[in-house]
C-alpha cells in the first residue's frame, strides 16, 4: 500500500506542478518517481499473489538493466559512425559516438578493476558509477518529460507563431530549418481554419557562412509555400535561442501587450527552447517539428547537456557530494 501511497502523492505534485506551468523541467523527475513508486506498487501486488511471479519479474528487469547499457552503447556507436558520414566531423555531431565509446570504456574499466582487486580503481569506478546513475536517472527524466510535454496539444487561440532560425546553407533553407517552417505553416493554416488570425515571425540572424539572415530567408520560404507576405513578421538580429525569444516577445509585445504566442522548432529541441521561454518570461506553448531520425540521439544529447549546464550548482554539489560519499571513506 506505501508505494501505491507515494505514486498517488507524485502523481498529485506533478499534476498540480503541470498545471501551474509545463514548462518545469521538475515535473519530468516527479513523473518519473511517480512511475518508479508504481512498478513497484505493481510488483508488491503480484508477490502477494505468487511470490515466484514477481521473483521472475523483478530478475528480468535487473537482468534488463545490462543488456539495455550494451544495446544503447551500441546504437549509439553506430549512430555516431552515421552523424560523422552524413553531417561531418563538427564537434557537435560526435556526441552520439562519444557517449557510446565513453560506455564501453567504463564497462571495460570496470571488469579490469573487479579482475584486479586494486584498491585505487575500484574507488575511481565506484565514484564514476555513482555520477554515471545520477546523470542517467536525470536523462530518463528529460526523456520521459521532453516526450510527454511534446505531445501536448495547444487549445487556445494565439497571436503568434514564432519559427525559431537553426542555420542556412548559403541562402539555402535546409532540412532541419524546412521542417520547423512547414510545422509552423501548418499551425498557422490550423488557426486560420479555426477563423482566427494569427501573424508569423521569423527570428534568426546572421551567422558566418550565411548570405543574408536566417529570418529573411525563412520568410522567403514561407511566401514560397503560399503564406501571404503581410503575414509574417522577420526578427533579423537574434544569434542565440535566447535572443530569439528575447527579440521576438519585444515585437509581439509592441503590437498586443497581452499576446499569446506558439514557438516552432524542431522536436529534440522543444523542451530545452521551453525552458527559455519560461526563463524570458514568454507567454508561448512550444511545439517540435520532425527531425531526421539519425540527427535526434546526438541533438538530445546536446540538448540535455545544456540543460544540466543550466543547473550547474545544484548538480556540481550533488557531484561533490556523491564523490566525498565515495572517497573519504577509501581515505580512512
Amino acid at each position: 500500500m506505501f508505494f501505491y501511497i507515494a505514486a498517488g502523492l507524485l502523481f498529485l505534485v506533478f499534476a498540480v506542478s503541470f498545471l501551474y506551468d509545463r514548462r518545469q523541467l521538475r515535473n519530468g523527475v516527479y513523473l518519473f518517481l511517480a512511475l518508479v513508486f508504481l512498478v513497484g506498487g505493481l510488483l508488491m501486488s503480484l508477490a502477494s499473489v505468487s511470490e515466484p511471479a514477481a521473483a521472475i519479474v523483478l530478475l528480468g528487469l535487473v537482468l534488463l538493466i545490462p543488456l539495455s547499457i550494451l544495446v544503447l552503447a551500441g546504437f549509439l556507436i553506430a549512430n555516431g559512425v552515421t552523424m560523422l558520414r552524413r553531417e561531418g566531423r563538427r564537434p557537435a555531431n560526435l556526441l552520439s559516438l562519444a557517449a557510446g565509446i565513453g560506455i564501453i570504456g567504463y564497462l571495460l574499466l570496470r571488469a579490469l578493476a573487479n579482475a584486479i582487486q586494486w584498491k585505487p580503481l575500484q574507488v575511481a569506478m565506484d565514484t564514476a558509477g555513482s555520477l554515471l546513475a545520477y546523470v542517467s536517472i536525470l536523462f530518463v527524466c528529460f526523456l520521459l518529460y521532453s516526450f510527454v510535454y511534446g505531445k501536448i496539444r495547444h487549445r487556445r487561440a494565439v497571436d503568434f507563431i514564432v519559427v525559431l532560425g537553426s542555420g542556412l546553407i548559403g541562402s539555402r533553407v535546409p532540412p532541419l530549418l524546412a521542417s520547423r517552417l512547414d510545422r509552423g505553416r501548418a499551425a498557422f493554416d490550423a488557426e486560420r481554419a479555426k477563423g482566427r488570425h494569427p501573424v508569423l515571425i521569423t527570428s534568426g540572424g546572421q551567422g558566418p557562412g550565411e548570405d543574408l539572415p536566417e529570418a529573411r530567408a525563412m520568410a522567403d520560404y514561407l511566401v514560397s509555400k503560399g503564406v501571404p507576405q503581410n503575414e509574417i513578421l522577420v526578427e533579423d538580429e537574434s544569434r542565440t535561442t535566447e535572443q530569439n525569444l528575447r527579440f521576438s516577445k519585444a515585437i509581439m509585445q509592441s503590437i498586443k501587450p497581452k499576446y499569446r504566442c506558439l514557438v516552432v522548432t524542431n522536436n529534440f529541441h522543444v523542451m530545452r527552447a521551453a525552458r527559455i521561454a519560461r526563463k524570458e518570461k514568454v507567454r508561448a506553448q512550444v511545439i517540435g517539428s520532425p527531425t531526421a531520425r539519425y540527427f535526434v540521439p546526438s541533438a538530445t544529447i546536446r540538448e540535455f547537456v545544456a540543460v544540466f549546464l543550466t543547473h550547474r550548482v545544484v548538480n556540481g554539489c550533488i557531484f561533490l557530494l556523491l564523490i566525498a560519499s565515495h572517497v573519504l571513506p577509501a581515505i580512512e
